[in-house]
């Protein structure tokens, strides 16, 4: 997803739907928020993110019977649920490491051309990068901005903060990032990726 499009949450009657059990609906759903969840999800460390994203929209439909609000409201949840998952995935995994016997046809390191895949994922290692370099919550504030592209409400409602307290860790991150990297090109929430 380019930084520059922002993906509209589903609509009022998309979720009514969904709620209703309806399949295009769900699929509509899963459609529009699954990527956002995916990096998201990524970015903070999950070694199944594909995995683990099936595992929130699992949750997210089971619950979306108790679910009130509307189309904001629903992504504020859907972020609530990833993070909560993701949560319990390195909480198992800091309690038991996995160990997996090396196989050629399983290792990602490789691919048809390295170049190919470092200009493929230049920008969103530049951009974890520069994240690893601000406090936890600095940090969990511009991945949900920059890599879910939530609004400062919706990231608000998951981190259980409130708006203005978003608003200064967003500012005083991309302060930091700006004084450690006075060079790099930053993406701003919503409005493509600027240079500072």
């Amino acid at each position: 997803m380019s930084h520059s499009q922002h993906v509209q949450p589903p609509d009022q009657h998309t979720l009514d739907a969904a709620r209703r059990g309806e399949q295009w609906a769900c699929t509509e759903v899963w459609l529009c928020l699954a990527p956002r969840v995916r990096a998201f999800l990524h970015a903070r460390g999950s070694r199944e993110p594909d995995d683990l994203t099936s595992e929130v929209f699992l949750a997210v439909f089971r619950g979306l019977d108790g679910f009130v609000g509307g189309p904001d409201q629903f992504v504020a949840f859907v972020f609530t649920v990833a993070r909560r998952r993701l949560v319990d995935e390195l909480r198992r995994r800091s309690r038991r490491p996995v160990l997996a016997e090396w196989a050629e046809e399983d290792d990602t390191r490789l691919c048809e051309s390295a170049e190919h895949e470092a200009l493929l994922r230049v920008e969103d290692r530049d951009v974890r990068d520069l994240l690893l370099l601000l406090s936890p919550d600095q940090r969990e504030v511009l991945e949900l901005r920059l890599l879910a592209d939530l609004t400062v409400a919706q990231v608000a409602e998951v981190l259980g903060k409130p708006p203005g307290a978003v608003k200064a860790l967003q500012r005083r991150g991309l302060a930091a990032l700006r004084g450690r990297q006075p060079s790099a090109v930053l993406p701003t929430p919503g409005q493509g990726v600027v240079t500072p």
